[in-house]
C-alpha cells in the first residue's frame, strides 16, 4: 500500500509539472506573437493604412514616398536637430490639431517625435481625421540618431 500511495504522489507531481510547463509553454507562445504583431501591426480602418515601422522602414518610406514628414516635437528639440526635409507642427501647441487637419488627407505622411509616443498619437489623431496613409517611426528621434541616420540643424 505504501508503494501504491506513492506512485500516486509521483503521479500527481508529474500530472503537475505537465500542467505548468504546458501553461508556460503556451504563456511563452503567446506573448510572442503579440509582441511581433504589435511590432509589425497594419491598422486598417476606413481607406487607412497606419503602421509603425522601425528607422530602416522609415528611411525607406522618406526616399520611396512621395508625402509629408512630419516632426511633431516642439521647436527647442527641433533646434537640436531634426530628420532633413521635415515640417514641424508642435505637438503641444493649441492649434496642433487644427494644423493637422489643414493638411493634405490624401498624401502618405511620416510622422516622427522624440520617442515615439507623440507620434503615436497623432497617427491616431490623423486616422480619426480621415487621412488614408500614416507611418510612425518607432523609437522616434533617438532611434534615428541612434542608427546613425542623418539629421540636420
Amino acid at each position: 500500500m505504501r508503494s501504491f500511495n506513492h506512485l500516486q504522489s509521483g503521479s500527481a507531481q508529474l500530472l503537475l509539472t505537465l500542467l505548468f510547463v504546458g501553461t508556460i509553454s503556451l504563456n511563452l507562445v503567446s506573448c510572442g506573437y503579440s509582441q511581433d504583431h504589435q511590432k509589425n501591426k497594419v491598422v486598417v480602418q476606413k481607406g487607412t493604412i497606419a503602421r509603425d515601422v522601425d528607422v530602416e522602414q522609415f528611411a525607406v518610406l522618406i526616399k520611396e514616398k512621395k508625402g509629408l514628414l512630419l516632426d511633431v516635437r516642439t521647436p527647442k528639440e527641433v533646434a537640436e536637430g531634426k530628420i532633413p526635409g521635415a515640417t514641424n507642427i508642435d505637438y503641444y501647441s493649441d492649434q496642433f490639431k487644427e494644423d493637422v487637419a489643414k493638411l493634405d488627407k490624401d498624401q502618405p505622411v511620416m510622422v516622427y517625435c522624440r520617442s515615439g509616443h507623440r507620434s503615436g498619437n497623432t497617427m491616431a489623431l490623423m486616422k480619426e481625421l480621415g487621412f488614408k496613409e500614416i507611418y510612425n517611426l518607432n523609437g522616434g528621434f533617438m532611434a534615428w540618431q541612434a542608427k546613425g541616420k542623418e539629421i540636420e540643424k
